[in-house]
């Protein structure tokens, strides 16, 4: 079977299917409403950062096995599938997803398909979403249409999503015909071949996986920050906790990190949403429980702007303060709901003078919350710091020696805010080191 594939979406999910379908073998085209990001990809320039994935869409697009485009029309009449991998961003209004633009696509396409074809969603949607977009394929189909819907989720983690989208560790499939399993089978014969578990279900559990998944990550992670807030109070090792449940095979070490919470464009938007929809649904206690998950998550970012007040002995306003990571994790240059680039603009508001370097976050930072000092590199961020704050765990950050800041400074005072730094070592050279987790007693005489 030579299947014809387009991505509708070229935001981050659709630039990662569109190139790693290309490299698959596939013939691909992706569209979007926006020309000017269709005119660089088609010119082979990512507008994000994404490890390899840069390398990826320039080989292909000069193949010619992958190309992008603006219209609708030739994209229907082309493919013989259609992947919708839109954004599902919060509502405006509320909690819940904003749908549009995923109503919008399949809408555009159901209207101009001719013939045979599938449409396959991977955006992440409310449950009984599928359901819905049926009816709107129905209301809107061509006579001599042919339309099949499924929906495929996407598991992608930033920093790592071309790995995850050519050998992932499970594929989901949600359809109600045996011709839509049978073409994303032939699509994903790679990995099916190297035995990636396949789970085929219905369209409601296709669409929980991936919001289930994020809302117990979320819980894990504010799980192991609540004792953080314990051992805050009255003492204790949060990552030697940690450790000891991580021997606990039925938990697992993974997301027990102690430290400023989690962000970016996936778990804090689906907890919500989830919250949302299970509300719509008359379960209005359900997923009450992620409300304090949110909660939570929100709160160490208070944490952390107030331990920089105590260790600066309530002087805030005017303090020289550096802030290394902006971005909600490293390997990536997304600042979405990002607890470092909040706790930046905190401690701004609240009078500092907050010098930011991050490695390819600054730009995004910078149009989002431009008024910051944006510093081309480290040494330029610490420079005369009274207080330095590790907020996102690049590389460059976590190898980071006292030597290295020592000359720069004005102060040996940091804040390790990803519990990352080797604690007995900074302390030996003098530093005042604060984790997350650890119970705070202020020193007197620091340099």
């Amino acid at each position: 079977m030579s299947l014809k594939i387009s991505v509708v979406g070229t935001g981050y999910l659709g630039v990662t299917h569109a190139a790693c379908m290309a490299e698959l073998g596939f013939e691909v085209i992706g569209v979007d409403v926006d020309p000017a990001k269709i005119k660089a990809l088609s010119a082979g320039k990512l507008p994000f950062h994404e490890p390899g994935l840069d390398r990826l869409l320039e080989k292909h697009v000069e193949s010619g096995r992958l190309r992008f485009t603006t219209d609708y029309d030739e994209v229907a009449s082309w493919a013989d599938v259609h992947f919708i991998g839109v954004g599902t961003p919060q509502r405006a209004d509320g909690h819940g997803a904003d749908m549009r633009f995923v109503d919008a696509s399949v809408t555009e396409l159901a209207t101009r398909i001719r013939g045979k074809a599938l449409i396959v969603g991977k955006s992440t949607v409310p449950v009984g979403t599928a359901r819905r977009l049926e009816s709107i394929i129905g209301t809107h189909a061509h006579p001599d249409a042919q339309i099949s819907l499924a929906w495929n989720p996407e598991f992608l983690r930033e920093g790592f999503a071309v790995k995850d989208t050519m050998s992932p560790d499970r594929l989901v499939i949600g359809c109600t015909d045996a011709h839509s399993e049978e073409t994303l089978r032939v699509i994903y014969a790679q990995a099916l071949e190297a035995n990636t578990p396949l789970i085929v279900t219905d369209f409601e559990t296709a669409e929980l996986v991936k919001v289930a998944a994020n809302a117990f990550l979320a819980t894990k992670i504010s799980f192991i920050n609540s004792f953080a807030e314990v051992t805050e109070t009255i003492g204790g090792d949060i990552t030697v906790l940690a450790d000891a449940l991580g021997y606990d095979a039925r938990i697992g070490r993974k997301f027990l990190n102690a430290g400023v919470g989690f962000g970016g464009g996936c778990l804090p938007k689906d907890i919500r949403a989830l919250q949302a929809r299970t509300s719509e649904l008359g379960l209005t206690h359900t997923m009450g429980f992620l409300a304090e998950v949110d909660e939570i998550n929100l709160r160490r970012r208070e944490r952390v702007v107030r331990l920089a007040q105590t260790m600066l002995k309530d002087q805030l306003a005017g303090a020289q303060i550096a802030v290394l990571g902006v971005t909600f994790k490293p390997d990536s240059d997304d600042v979405r709901d990002s607890p470092a680039l909040d706790i930046a603009v905190r401690l701004f508001n609240a009078g500092a003078e907050v010098s930011v370097y991050d490695p390819k976050g600054n730009t995004n930072a910078a149009a989002r919350f431009p008024r910051l000092n944006y510093a081309p590199d480290l040494a330029a961020a610490v420079q005369n710091a009274d207080l330095v704050l590790l907020l996102t765990e690049w590389d460059e950050f976590k190898t980071l020696l006292p030597a290295d800041l020592e000359p720069l400074v004005g102060a040996r005072k940091i804040i390790d805010g990803r519990n990352v730094l080797n604690r007995s070592r900074w302390e030996a050279a003098g530093w005042e080191l604060v984790g997350m987790g650890q119970h705070y007693t202020p020193l007197d005489g620091q340099l």
